[in-house]
């Protein structure tokens, strides 16, 4: 990454020359980003797959192999297209996804719940797999959205380096944001292979967290009747 001081991005010969690497002006703008120290830290634009791949091999030296042996010659390949799949919650925008509702839906106003979403995400800490499951309810104020929709908010967010929590709160604000409800729940319930396959080496333990909003926060009898939809959380399997 390259490090401006605040003065020089803003001025504008600084600026232009900048911006003369980029494609575009847009994408060079949107790479700055101020700290708290008055400094500007601008990061260069997105590697090409050649120099992922070649990352790739510098982390299989360093795990002590041999990367020019036979059965790993095309595993930095495999591992950037794997990436493409792991982390495609980058080039999607899950409020897109809510833009479409429908109003006719014979007035309708109890709660919509989605249980048991399966998700796919790594933890931001350790890239190591997050496996779980996404309990999503809202009450609806005169507009209902297409139950898949809401899948696709939770795996759009998954496709990213996530914390639990944090994920969380993202898929309970999107929808409160977007669908303007009368409330929002959201439960989720994972295992993480950080804790798993690596550090204290616990099996079988999962995290529960939970995001309410509107009724759900503020009206207890409507969040119990959420909680009692999603019912009892088991363990997971796998």
């Amino acid at each position: 990454m390259i490090v401006l001081s605040k003065i020089g991005v803003t001025d504008s010969c600084e600026l232009a020359r900048f911006t003369s690497g980029f494609t575009d002006r847009r994408s060079a703008l949107l790479s700055l980003h101020p700290t708290a120290n008055n400094t500007t830290i601008v990061t260069t634009s997105k590697p090409t797959k050649a120099e992922a791949e070649e990352a790739v091999r510098t982390l299989l030296k360093y795990a002590g192999e041999d990367p020019n042996r036979e059965g790993l010659l095309e595993t930095p390949k495999r591992v950037v297209n794997s990436y493409d799949e792991f982390y495609r919650g980058y080039n999607e925008d899950p409020r897109e996804y809510l833009s479409r509702t429908f109003e006719e839906v014979n007035g309708y106003d109890e709660m919509v719940v989605l249980r048991d979403i399966p998700f796919e995400s790594h933890c931001e800490h350790h890239m190591a797999p997050i496996i779980g499951r996404a309990h999503v309810g809202y009450l609806p104020k005169n507009k209902v959205v297409g139950i898949s929709k809401l899948a696709r908010v939770v795996e759009t967010y998954a496709k990213r380096l996530q914390v639990q929590e944090k994920m969380t709160a993202q898929i309970a604000d999107c929808i409160q944001d977007i669908l303007e409800p009368y409330g929002v729940g959201v439960v989720i319930q994972a295992t993480h292979e950080c804790m798993s396959t690596r550090g204290v080496h616990k099996h079988g333990v999962s995290m529960v967290t939970s995001r309410m909003a509107g009724a759900f926060r503020q009206d207890e009898k409507t969040r119990r009747e959420f909680l009692a939809v999603v019912g009892p959380i088991n363990a997971l399997g796998g």
